[in-house]
């Protein structure tokens, strides 16, 4: 009896100095890095996929998380690889020696013994299994891999790195690659296919050998419908579907932006853009439509925005993002071009600010010398006196030009700076031609400048990420009064034939010798630009904004939302009066000289007080008399004087404005208690 009770307790002995030493030799076990390399992608708002590059070797490879892949196809997978994954501690023993009795008998290895932590050692090393000391190594990384990580990070790693034929690693760019879709939801068949690559990743790789594949993932459906993981029916439809012999390519959505956003952060792994995937394609389809069986080398480019949040919806830089005869490489939404006619919003709506004009003024359309400068309208003809509202409409040259000569040419560039157009001027020095399009804009700079109208004059911060621009600072384009003045004339722009387009606020624009055609617009809460012409700056003969861009710029609405979102009404200082009930100074526009001095300013009070209720006394300075003051929009005195005594307003805030005999205006915005 003590001789046994000897030999078991050297055999408990020896048996726990084993356990320790084998504790102590997994401890010891030198991990290999867990981080690898992967592709860089480009995300849209939500988190989709717009676009993937090959990393530096040439592998796709696209990170992918548990909760990011179908259950189905992770229940095939843990049944068919290893079935004891959750409940073995890296090795299934069980498993191994079934394998080793099973070389044994038929002198070959029949079924392999590895586990899904095994094949996570091997990758992640890019060991081998056919060598006793590579499986070896195998083991004890797999042991220390499961000490170290939950079953979940395990099971991760394999979604990762399982090779899955050619240079596709990871279920989710193997997804892609064969099925053209995200591994969120597989079909059967699908799932069973993702199952069967890795064992075999050359030989049944679907794009060169789909025969192999085939009976590969059919082996894996009837294993797995034997098991009850899969039904009758689910057998029955993946067998009979059959497996493409192909690749996809991977997703190229916003191309263009792609590209800039790995310029802007050439280390960032990830970029998520404010693109919405599914706006862009559509954006995308119709570009393609717009020049399709044209022979004249007609490239399109469109910008779609959010003009309260100023996010970029969807941003086409061409037709098609390929090396063909209309430069599809180059990002045309970025260029710089001629804005033709597309000014005029902008002149007019800084006149109505300076009190030079309103949208029911009769203005003089007739033919002109300016200094030397004698601009003619589109048709040669001349409408002589009319309103300022039809001559927006009718988008005639002169008028806007004498505008431009009361305001000055450098009032009409601030307007641009305020909005965040990078405007480029080929002389230096701004001339009234910046008003019929002298001056070099980008289609996102008319698609900031609309913005800015269409967000009550402000500026809006134009950004295709989802944080706000480095040193952005939002100003006042034009008063919340005159944005709406120019939305509402812009609302009753004649449509292009067969087009309705209601509720749209929209301006068209030809450059100088027919290189540019434009058609920008905007509702109460998105803004669309479309230019169109040819990558080279040569003509296109017969191109105009109104005949070419404008009916894409309405399709493009109608694929960007079923219904308009309408135009905010009118503030209340907004003087919606006729011709005749005008203040005298305001019937007629009459370009004075520009020698004057300063306009009117608001002494007080100042903008923003807070005052008590009561007679209110107001103060102007400089300008020239007589003035007229408003309360908001309605007349409540005029005088000679720098100084008036204003009835009792209502309590809440207050808009006050000063009109000098000038037309020029200042304003404050007040509260009283």
């Amino acid at each position: 009896m003590t001789r046994w009770i000897f030999a078991t307790a050297i055999c408990l002995f020896c048996a726990g100095a084993a356990r320790d030493g084998i504790d102590r030799w997994i401890d010891a076990t030198a991990l290999p890095s867990l981080e690898a390399p992967a592709s860089v992608e480009v995300l849209d708002r939500d988190g989709h996929l717009l676009r993937a590059y090959t990393m530096a070797d040439g592998r796709w490879r696209m990170p992918v998380r548990l909760e990011q892949v179908d259950p189905v196809y992770l229940q095939m997978l843990i049944r068919y690889e290893d079935k004891r994954f959750y409940r073995h501690g890296g090795v299934d023993w069980i498993a191994m020696l079934r394998s080793g009795l099973q070389a044994a008998r038929h002198l070959e290895v029949t079924s392999g013994g590895s586990t899904l932590t095994m094949q996570v050692a091997r990758l992640l090393e890019d060991g081998s299994t056919g060598r006793w000391s590579g499986k070896l190594r195998q083991i004890r990384v797999a042991l220390a891999l499961e000490r170290s990580l939950g079953k979940d990070e395990i099971l991760t790693l394999y979604l990762n790195h399982a090779p899955f034929g050619g240079n596709i690693e990871g279920v989710r760019a193997a997804s892609y690659a064969y099925f053209d879709r995200p591994p969120r939801r597989l079909t059967a068949a699908q799932a069973a296919l993702l199952v069967a690559l890795p064992q075999s990743p050359e030989a049944r790789r679907p794009d060169r050998a789909a025969g192999e594949a085939t009976r590969a993932r059919d082996i894996v459906l009837a294993r797995l419908h034997r098991s009850g993981v899969i039904d009758e029916a689910s057998l029955a439809e993946g067998l009979r579907r059959p497996v493409r012999s192909g690749r996809h390519a991977f997703p190229a959505i916003a191309p263009h932006l792609a590209d800039w956003a790995i310029r802007q952060d050439p280390a960032a792994q990830s970029h998520r853009l404010t693109i919405d995937r599914g706006v862009q394609i559509s954006l995308e389809h119709l570009a393609a439509e717009a020049v399709a069986g044209r022979s004249d080398r007609v490239q399109v480019a469109l910008v779609a925005m959010d003009h309260r949040t100023g996010h970029v919806l969807g941003h086409v830089g061409s037709a098609a993002y390929r090396a063909d005869g209309r430069a599809g490489f180059i990002d045309l939404a970025k260029a710089v071009r001629s804005p033709g006619s597309t000014l005029k919003p902008l002149i007019y709506g800084l006149g109505f600010d300076q009190g030079l004009i309103h949208p029911e003024t009769l203005i003089a359309d007739r033919p002109t010398d300016f200094e030397g400068y004698r601009p003619q309208n589109f048709d040669g003809l001349y409408r002589g006196e009319l309103r300022v509202r039809k001559a927006l409409q009718l988008s005639l040259n002169i008028p806007v030009v004498a505008v431009t000569r009361a305001l000055g040419p450098h009032h009409l560039m601030a307007g641009l700076y305020r909005a965040g157009a990078d405007a480029a001027l080929p002389g230096g020095e701004p001339g009234l031609a910046v008003a019929l399009g002298g001056v070099g804009l980008t289609l996102t700079d008319l698609v900031r400048l609309y913005g800015a109208i269409g967000n009550d004059g402000q500026a809006v911060d134009l950004r295709w990420r989802d944080e706000p621009t480095p040193g952005f600072v939002s100003r006042q384009v034009m008063k919340k009064m005159s944005a709406w003045q120019i939305a509402d004339i812009l609302l009753e722009v004649p449509r292009p034939v067969g087009v309705q387009g209601t509720g749209i606020a929209y301006k068209t624009g030809t450059s100088y010798g027919h290189r540019d055609a434009w058609a920008i617009g905007f509702d109460g809460r998105h803004v669309i630009g479309v230019w169109m012409g040819r990558a080279d700056g040569t003509p296109v003969p017969g191109a105009f904004g109104g005949d070419l861009a404008a009916p894409v710029l309405f399709s493009a609405f109608a694929r960007l939302k079923p219904d308009v979102d309408p135009i905010a009404p009118p503030p209340p200082e907004t003087l919606l009066l006729s011709t005749a009930q005008l203040p005298e100074h305001l019937q007629r526009f009459e370009d004075h000289d520009r020698d004057r001095p300063e306009g009117p300013r608001i002494a007080f009070p100042p903008d923003g007080a807070v005052l008590d209720g009561g007679v209110l006394t107001v103060k102007v300075q400089d300008g020239r008399a007589p003035y007229i003051w408003l309360a908001n929009g309605r007349p409540v005195g005029r005088t000679h004087r720098k100084q008036l005594e204003i009835d009792p307003l209502e309590t809440g805030f207050s808009s006050l404005t000063v009109i000098d005999a000038d037309g020029r205006t200042d304003g404050a915005r007040v509260e009283l208690r």
